[in-house]
């Protein structure tokens, strides 16, 4: 689920996986494994990604009725 809305937000923004990864930190790599769901970014990058793009970290995390 998270792999899935970081894909939607980055391709939203126009950013490939090497950009938004040179962005937060992380290798492209990494930004592919979370988007196909081959493992989830660490608390520490949900915050990161969150914050790059503007969203609360329930919302990047597919959490609506909280």
């Amino acid at each position: 689920m998270v792999g899935t809305i970081i894909k939607e937000l980055r391709t939203e923004k126009g950013l490939s996986q090497k950009a938004l990864a040179a962005a937060i930190g992380v290798s492209q790599k990494a930004v592919d494994y979370w988007e196909r769901g081959v493992n989830e970014p660490k608390a520490s990058y949900i915050v990161r990604l969150a914050d790059f793009f503007g969203v609360s970290a329930d919302e990047l995390l597919g959490r609506k009725n909280f």
